[in-house]
């Protein structure tokens, strides 16, 4: 079996692997300024492992032939792929930084093909079966079955449940594994700690007469946050994509935790329908405003964050990974960063509360153990190399395929 890396190899963002030059896993954006994509490719079919900007944002890019692939995916993957597609069009359509049209996104629809966990289907001459990857509702490890080698690609996963959903557990048999490793290096603290800090911020700083942005993604984050608020009493407003996808996985019972916990959620946020004269309004009231982007490259935060950076009473709470290189990133770090056409310095105080959605060293160590006799094929990180080094000191075949290059696994 022959893989091709091209994307998310040595680098967060943009996740692609070809196999055999005919099936496709993942073909997603990098969320850097201007969007980043994957090396080119005309695959037979695409697998689709969960609908996260870095894993599915380009996948309108392949559609605009005569003889298009088709797209495998669960159920909220497909609905969010289509969200998200929309809203790349919305932000870069018609520009160099949007690989597709309006017309290839339309072909999604046509082009789709919806699986559920454990049932197996045949595509490309492979057998595919999806099992839960704890990531976010609807994510996928993909089992690639040639009938001579079993491909495991992982995609992004989580050992440990969150509110949204619960952690993985299928360890299917496979001769060779595709492994994320965004957190290869870090030991995430116990959730319910997490969850007790963010809490106890929140709520302190709104006493205090602050204002609290939660910057948070659209798919995952912004609900996880929404039914930890709940949760802890938090009264809060809720704006951006966010919104909308939060309503449609309730329509996705199967692929959440607690739906019912995930309405309460809903019925206690407030939602903001207004333009930037009511979000300014808001970001004045003391209250916990949680808003996409996650990264503070578009979306909502663009008004709130300036609008709240000149207080120290104020707190900018980051909720998840900020790739190097973004705005979140930047102001996070260095409490300065071009957002919204101009350099903002922020006053505001800024915090990290690690609500990941994946797995950390021990979760990862405690999966690969499951695969000491494979072929292991680090991917989706900042040190692939690094932790591939580590597991080959401990028995592993484990490497760390640079951008471009081709592997062959058996």
């Amino acid at each position: 079996m022959q893989l091709d890396f091209l994307g998310g190899a040595r680098e967060v963002g943009r996740s692609a692997v070809l196999v055999d030059e005919t099936l496709l896993l993942d073909y997603g954006a990098k969320p850097t300024t201007p969007p980043s994509w994957p090396l080119n490719c005309d695959p037979e079919a695409v697998v689709v492992s969960h609908g996260h900007l870095d894993h599915v944002g380009g996948v309108p890019a392949l559609l605009s032939g005569e003889d298009p692939p088709s797209v495998h995916w669960t159920p909220p993957t497909h609905e969010l792929a289509r969200l998200l597609a929309r809203d790349t069009l919305k932000l870069h359509g018609g520009t160099p930084r949007c690989p597709f049209t309006e017309n290839d996104a339309a072909r999604l629809g046509e082009c789709s093909v919806e699986h559920g966990y454990t049932e197996s289907f045949t595509v490309a001459g492979y057998e595919i079966t999806f099992y839960n990857a704890g990531h976010i509702p609807g994510s996928a490890h993909v089992l690639v079955d040639d009938g001579e080698t079993r491909l495991l690609y992982t995609a992004d996963f989580h050992t440990d449940d969150q509110r949204l959903v619960s952690g993985t557990t299928a360890r299917p048999d496979a001769d060779a594994v595709i492994c994320e490793s965004t957190y290869s290096d870090v030991d995430h603290d116990p959730r319910a700690s997490v969850e007790r800090q963010f809490a106890q911020s929140l709520s302190e700083t709104t006493v205090r007469g602050g204002t609290v942005v939660v910057p948070a993604f659209a798919i995952g984050r912004t609900q996880e946050v929404l039914l930890v608020c709940n949760a802890h009493e938090l009264d809060a407003y809720v704006d951006g994509m966010g919104v909308e996808v939060l309503e449609m996985l309730t329509r996705h019972p199967a692929y959440v935790r607690d739906v019912d916990a995930l309405r309460g959620a809903r019925t206690n946020a407030r939602v903001v329908t207004g333009r930037d004269g009511q979000r300014r309004r808001i970001a004045d009231e003391q209250t916990v405003i949680v808003t996409t982007s996650g990264m503070l490259n578009g979306g909502p935060a663009m008004t709130y964050v300036p609008a709240v950076a000149d207080s120290p009473l104020n707190l900018v709470a980051f909720s998840g990974y900020q790739v190097e290189g973004t705005p979140g990133r930047e102001l996070l770090e260095r409490g300065s960063a071009h957002i919204d056409g101009r350099q903002l310095r922020a006053s505001a105080r800024r915090e990290f509360f690690d609500f990941s959605a994946h797995a950390d060293y021990d979760g990862l160590r405690s999966f690969l153990s499951s695969y000491e006799g494979s072929t292991v094929l680090v991917n989706h990180g900042d040190r692939c190399v690094a932790f591939a080094e580590e597991l080959r000191g401990d028995g592993y075949d484990a490497r760390a395929p640079d951008l471009g290059a081709t592997i062959r696994v058996k």
